[in-house]
């Protein structure tokens, strides 16, 4: 780990830490303050001296969650992806204070102050990685923690790598060194590079390299403690997750379909339960509401039951509120000169006669799609995952369409939040394909969290 990595890993846990005691501090000074102690007012006292012996206790249990939660391996993760992190740890540690605080029955209850203390801390954790941020980009800009780079390889992709350090698009590199290849007088280059320049890295820019040359160069690499990147083929891009085991006595490397396996499907099956149960329950006095609505509006049933095409191919019937005219689907035929999506298998059209008043309001807002909770709890689908598509469209999908099938369908996911209906086909099943080849449960949650921003962008929904 190079110095400037050192350093923010060592600045991240204080900093945690203090953010955190912040929250429960203010937690405090809002509960006891004039405004809502007159709303709810005090029935039982809690010293300070307590309180903050106790907030001290209640940081240290944080950052051990936060350290679980590979909060504290500072290479570069994307931000949102962070704060997806940053809620699912503070979550475990809130889980384990109120265990706490229940079974110890001699501290304190104010659900204000729990509840208070919690958000505070998700959003002070939040801003105290957004400054670090903000202070490392303003110092590699400055020429300051920069991680000397040496790339190997010739072609357009190495010369566009290197255009992009040049610059300031470098990812926080600066060039020291450029090779084309790894023949023996290359090898030397390196060694007085490594001597005279101290490199950081070695970036192989190249798939066109012999196999020798490369185990050489990783070697290098190795040998002398340097991080090593290559830039991945068509092959390594396309498979999805490696995961190395023993077949036939053999090391053999198994190209997976997606991180979804074993105990992966089976936290993302319990989180989709209890996610669809509580909020179908929550939401079930505003069905009442919509369905007097749907009915005065159009005759028709209240729901539309879809077919759509799941998990491995299976066909399954799709609940949403009804948005169309009765018959809509057998007038589509009818309307596809009309369809404004460019490629793909895919229908739209802005101004679609078949959309009731009602139905119109209830696309616009994503209403239409929450009664497929119920597809959820039927294990149909899942909270988050790619577009169900219909029977038709999936018979028109290119081969490499197909990965879409691995996993069950979503009421959001990837392309959901990132344009909604103004992708391409294309473009949205590259999201979606990145989201089977990457999920994870932090991702599960960025998307969600995204998900009431991408609907009150009101892009063009279909």
């Amino acid at each position: 780990m190079r110095r400037i990595d050192l350093i923010t890993t060592a600045v991240l846990l204080p900093l945690d830490f203090c953010m955190v005691v912040l929250a429960g501090l203010t937690a405090y000074s809002l509960r006891f303050s004039g405004a809502v102690a007159n709303l709810r007012p005090v029935i039982a006292e809690l010293p300070f001296r307590d309180f903050f012996a106790f907030t001290l206790g209640i940081g240290l249990l944080w950052v051990l969650c936060m350290g679980i939660a590979g909060l504290y391996s500072f290479h570069g993760r994307i931000a949102i992806a962070e704060v997806g992190r940053i809620i699912l740890a503070s979550a475990a540690a809130m889980t384990a204070v109120i265990f706490f605080i229940f079974f110890s029955r001699e501290l304190f209850s104010s659900r204000f102050i729990i509840l208070a203390g919690w958000l505070l801390a998700i959003g002070y954790l939040t801003i105290g990685r957004m400054l670090v941020r903000w202070v490392i980009r303003s110092l590699k800009r400055r020429g300051i923690g920069l991680h000397a780079l040496v790339v190997v390889g010739e072609g357009e992709q190495a010369d566009r790598i290197i255009t992009d350090v040049h610059e300031g698009r470098g990812e926080g590199f600066s060039l020291v060194g450029r090779l084309a290849d790894f023949t023996e007088p290359a090898q030397q280059t390196l060694a007085n590079i490594l001597s005279e320049k101290q490199p950081d890295a070695i970036l192989l820019a190249t798939t066109h390299l012999p196999q020798e040359q490369v185990v050489a160069l990783l070697n290098a690499a190795q040998s002398n403690q340097l991080d090593f990147f290559y830039v991945a083929d068509l092959f390594a891009t396309s498979a999805g997750k490696l995961t190395v085991q023993t077949l036939f006595g053999q090391p053999v490397v198994e190209v997976q379909r997606t991180r979804l396996d074993g105990w992966g499907r089976i936290w993302k099956r319990t989180f989709d339960v209890t996610v669809g149960t509580i909020v179908l329950a929550l939401l079930l006095p505003f069905f009442l509401i919509f369905a007097l609505l749907i009915k005065l509006d159009s005759p028709g049933p209240v729901f539309a039951r879809l077919v759509r095409v799941g998990e491995r191919g299976r066909v399954f019937r799709l609940y949403k509120f009804r948005s169309m005219i009765r018959n809509a689907h057998a007038l589509k035929p009818t309307l596809m000169d009309k369809n404004e999506r460019g490629s793909g298998p895919l229908f739209k059209m802005t101004n679609d006669p078949r959309i009731t008043r009602v139905g119109r309001f209830l696309r616009r807002s994503s209403i239409d799609e929450l009664p497929q909770l119920i597809n959820v709890l039927l294990g149909q689908m899942s909270v988050v995952g790619p577009r169900p598509h219909e029977p038709e469209e999936v018979a028109r999908y290119e081969n490499w369409h197909r990965k879409l099938l691995t996993i069950k369908p979503g009421i959001t996911g990837m392309a959901q939040v990132n344009g909604r209906a103004s992708l391409d086909f294309d473009d949205e099943a590259r999201l979606d394909m990145t989201y089977i080849e990457n999920w994870s449960f932090a991702m599960d949650l960025m998307i969600i969290l995204r998900t009431p921003g991408a609907v009150l962008s009101r892009r063009a929904a279909v």
